[in-house]
């Protein structure tokens, strides 16, 4: 008994550490929708969220997407997200980092994905 509630806390610690680990999306604007179309000058298909730098006209976005398996499992491949793709993302912009964007869909190849 004794160790399973060594055990039980161990689990409930790395959890929590995970949890913490995370980060909230209220640096994020949700007040103000941007749309976004260009082209993929980077990607990364990676925990906890992917990524694309995306050169829309003269500048460059760090747009931040979903975790991999969501992505996977609505039909984003990370072949999708190669460089070179044109692209148009709608989303959010963060507050304080001038050039970066969560992404609440992504559009590559005539198709469209809800990210969250």
């Amino acid at each position: 008994m004794r160790t399973s509630s060594w055990k039980g806390a161990l689990v409930a610690l790395c959890v929590s550490g995970g949890a913490l680990a995370h980060h909230g999306w209220s640096s994020y604007d949700s007040a103000k929708v941007m749309t976004l179309t260009g082209v993929i000058k980077e990607s990364g298909y990676e925990n906890p969220h992917g990524y694309i730098q995306l050169v829309e006209k003269e500048k460059t976005w760090r747009v931040i997407l979903a975790p991999p398996s969501r992505m996977e499992s609505r039909g984003l491949a990370a072949s999708a997200l190669k460089e070179g793709a044109k692209v148009t993302v709608e989303g959010y912009p963060h507050r304080t980092v001038q050039d970066e964007l969560r992404a609440e869909r992504i559009t590559v190849g005539g198709k469209t994905v809800e990210l969250r």
